[in-house]
């Protein structure tokens, strides 16, 4: 149990930095992206929150398709009310799969006008009462001309390929990477390309070998596999398992699984809703995520990455500590502990210290 202690800590200890290369703490294996449409989901209103003589406010939802049904993302929703003292105006974005909201609305009459490139924008009225949850009929648009579908493909590929490359560039504090993260809601899957590009590197970045260093020097000093001995060579040994453990996770979890499987190795930022409400978020993301094609579904790809690169791992272990299928599932759940540490600092903590991050404003509900 020393080195299980000894690496959940030094993962805490990691992600208050923002180091979130994926070998480590395996977070990106273990995560999924948040949904627009999970995200968004309109809490029950509670009786305590109206005060005497006030109305609760209620929630606006629905879903954006075209005339074949397809759900639209992307498309702007503006939400207008208008009051005898006031009046207000609200913007959304539908997600992947094609919804979207608007919570504590005000209760009253109201208008939602939905727009997206190359469609006819529609609009439509109701009538929102006190705490309600109020699902819109299906919105139909219209395609203008048969050369806007072709556009907008092509603008979500730019936008997709773009978004990546700013990824590539996330780091905690100027320095620390900080790539197996996405600040934007809605944002198309890697392609498998993109999946090996990231892993690698990560797993070549000189954050990655300084860390593999102090984390062997940890193990060496807490004595941990004596079959490495001590002194330099000991410690070499040590520095080659530490960064062995990375790779080979890295590698397998964020690129080789992910891509054969269709997941999405990332973790999403929720950034919204109540603190417990994120905190079990976080930690769910251990074990489910979003597949290539936006549904959510159980992490096959980080689950088996990490019994798989628990089974290498006997293949250098010093004898004495090669212990076959438990040394693989103790590694396993080492990295899913380290993985839900690793995703509650980067929900809670990690992007205050993330300079410079692009403005996804125009994406994002």
């Amino acid at each position: 149990m020393s080195k299980l202690r000894g690496r959940v800590v030094f993962a805490v200890f990691l992600a208050l930095f923002g180091f979130t290369a994926h070998g480590w703490a395996q977070h990106a294996s273990f995560s999924a992206p948040i949904a627009a449409s999970d995200a968004a989901l309109p809490s029950a209103p509670e009786a305590q929150a109206s005060l005497p003589g006030r109305s609760l406010p209620g929630s606006i939802h629905g879903v954006v398709v075209d005339r074949d049904e397809t759900v639209c993302e992307g498309a702007r929703v503006n939400l207008t009310q208008s009051g005898p003292a006031t009046s207000a105006t609200q913007s959304a974005v539908s997600g992947s799969d094609g919804r979207f909201v608007f919570n504590n609305v005000p209760a009253g009459g109201f208008k939602l006008a939905v727009s997206s490139g190359g469609f006819v924008t529609d609009v439509i009225t109701g009538v929102l009462r006190p705490g309600e949850s109020y699902e819109a009929p299906p919105i139909r648009l219209l395609v203008t001309t048969a050369q806007s579908e072709v556009r907008v493909s092509a603008s979500q590929d730019e936008i997709g390929l773009e978004q990546f490359k700013e990824e590539e560039e996330q780091r905690v504090l100027g320095f620390i990477p900080n790539f197996y993260v996405s600040y934007a809601p809605d944002v198309p899957p890697l392609t498998s390309k993109q999946k090996f590009n990231l892993a690698w590197r990560s797993s070549i970045d000189p954050i990655t070998l300084l860390a593999a260093g102090v984390f062997a020097g940890i193990e060496q000093a807490d004595n941990d596999y004596k079959g490495y001995g001590q002194g330099a060579q000991g410690y070499a040994k040590r520095y080659a398992a530490s960064y062995a453990d990375d790779f080979i996770g890295t590698m397998i979890g964020g690129a080789i699984l992910p891509s054969l499987l269709k997941q999405d190795p990332r973790y999403f930022y929720k950034g919204t809703g109540s603190t417990r409400s994120r905190f079990f978020y976080a930690i769910s993301r251990t074990v489910v995520c979003k597949g290539d094609n936006g549904r959510w579904q159980p992490n096959y790809s980080g689950i088996s990455a990490g019994l798989a690169a628990g089974g290498i791992s006997n293949l250098y272990y010093p004898a004495a500590d090669r212990n076959g299928v438990s040394l693989t599932f103790e590694n396993a759940g080492i990295g899913i502990a380290e993985g839900a540490v690793v995703n509650l600092f980067q929900e809670f903590v990690i992007r205050k210290f993330t300079p410079k991050l692009p403005d996804f404003s125009k994406s994002k509900p």
